[in-house]
């Protein structure tokens, strides 16, 4: 299993310079940040953009993978937001992922003016919205109109990042989700509601059997925020969890970097143990 580290975007650059550093060199898989205007209880604390934070981290990493956990619709476009990607890929030498889901209500959802979006319209734009980064990132040019969104001879297309395009890793929980996973993605990304989780692997499974898709072929990321399984709380429940979401299929683990209060309040050196122990 390959494990990640998710970082809050809250720290100036000169800290958040040393955290990315940290996490490569103590050997982990990938690197992630989340993708919000504001988030809880940082809505009047500092907190910063996702695709900038990740372009500086590219700039002083070298090796590992870097992603977005996740984006979404809610204040992008996905003409401009492709742009953002292959300029992104390309800094990095070929090593960002894309995590992208439907996105949800709270501040990001109100934050450009306008009423928050029903349950339909979000799955419809997250839909539409990666039917049309898959083709921008692709293809040369797109002219073209959907339900929600439009381009006139729109062009992404570039060298020198991942061919044909970046890994999309799609967050899905539900039927019409896990079918645009199986379609586009070459990830799937969730977390471990209590009680939920069998049935979501069941649905992804199933729409991979309904795409003609081999259910192993896509990634399966977790982003382990369980009240049940807390990895960080010492090395023994790390190996557990690791245990535990292997035994389920998954393919890669994902943690928060400790913080010293909520949310994800943990040790720092459980995360080294964590990392000694990765090491062969």
């Amino acid at each position: 299993m390959r494990i990640g580290v998710v970082v809050l975007p809250e720290f100036p650059w000169p800290r958040a310079r040393e955290v990315w550093q940290q996490i490569e060199r103590m050997g982990f898989a990938h690197a992630w940040t989340y993708d919000h205007l504001s988030w809880r209880m940082f809505h009047d604390k500092p907190w910063y953009a996702a695709m900038p934070a990740l372009t500086a981290a590219a700039a002083v990493t070298e090796r590992i993978r870097l992603g977005t956990l996740v984006a979404s619709p809610n204040f992008r476009h996905p003409v401009s937001f492709a742009r953002e990607v292959v300029t992104l890929d390309q800094i990095s030498g070929g090593r960002f992922i894309l995590g992208f889901g439907a996105g949800g209500l709270g501040y990001d959802a109100t934050a450009l003016g306008h009423p928050a979006w029903s349950t339909a319209e979000r799955s419809g734009r997250y839909r539409e919205f990666v039917e049309m980064l898959d083709r921008l990132l692709t293809e040369r040019t797109l002219t073209g109109t959907g339900d929600w969104y439009a381009a006139q001879d729109a062009r992404a297309y570039a060298h020198g990042g991942q061919q044909p395009r970046v890994p999309f890793y799609l967050a899905a929980t539900g039927p019409k989700g896990m079918r645009l996973v199986a379609t586009h993605g070459q990830g799937w990304v969730t977390h471990d509601p209590p009680g939920q989780l069998t049935d979501q692997i069941a649905r992804f499974e199933q729409a991979c059997h309904d795409t003609g898709r081999n259910p192993a072929e896509p990634a399966r990321l977790i982003v382990a925020d369980s009240r049940d399984r807390r990895p960080l709380v010492s090395l023994e429940a790390f190996r557990d969890a690791v245990g535990h979401y292997t035994d389920l299929g998954f393919t890669d683990l994902v943690v928060h970097y400790p913080r010293p209060d909520q949310p994800y309040q943990a040790d720092p050196a459980v995360l080294e143990q964590i990392a000694a122990d990765l090491t062969p």
